[in-house]
C-alpha cells in the first residue's frame, strides 16, 4: 500500500504564479503537481515523465487543506495516482 502525501514547494512566487507541489510515496518524490492561483486550471507531472491536466476534475477535487490544515490528496486523487502507476 502506497502512503502517499503532498508538500507545497516552497518557493517565492508573484501574485498569479502557479502553486506547486511535490507528491511523495513515502520519501520517494512520484509527481509534481500544479495549479493556477485561481484553481482553474491544474495538472500532473510524473517523474516518469507523462503529464496530465486536468487529473480529476477540479482542483478541490484534487487536494485539500492548506492554511491552518494540512494538505493532504483527497481519495480520488489517492486512486488516480495509484492507477497511472499500476498499483
Amino acid at each position: 500500500m502506497m502512503t502517499l502525501k503532498i508538500e507545497q514547494v516552497r518557493s517565492s512566487r508573484r501574485s498569479f504564479d502557479e502553486y506547486r507541489y511535490n507528491i511523495y510515496d513515502d520519501e520517494l518524490l512520484i509527481a509534481r503537481y500544479w495549479h493556477d492561483y485561481r484553481g482553474d486550471d491544474h495538472g500532473i507531472d510524473f517523474v516518469n515523465g507523462t503529464s496530465e491536466f486536468w487529473p480529476v476534475g477540479r482542483m478541490i477535487e484534487f487536494v485539500e487543506g492548506g492554511g491552518p490544515k494540512p494538505l493532504v490528496l483527497t481519495g480520488r486523487a489517492i486512486s488516480y495516482i495509484e492507477q497511472k502507476l499500476g498499483r
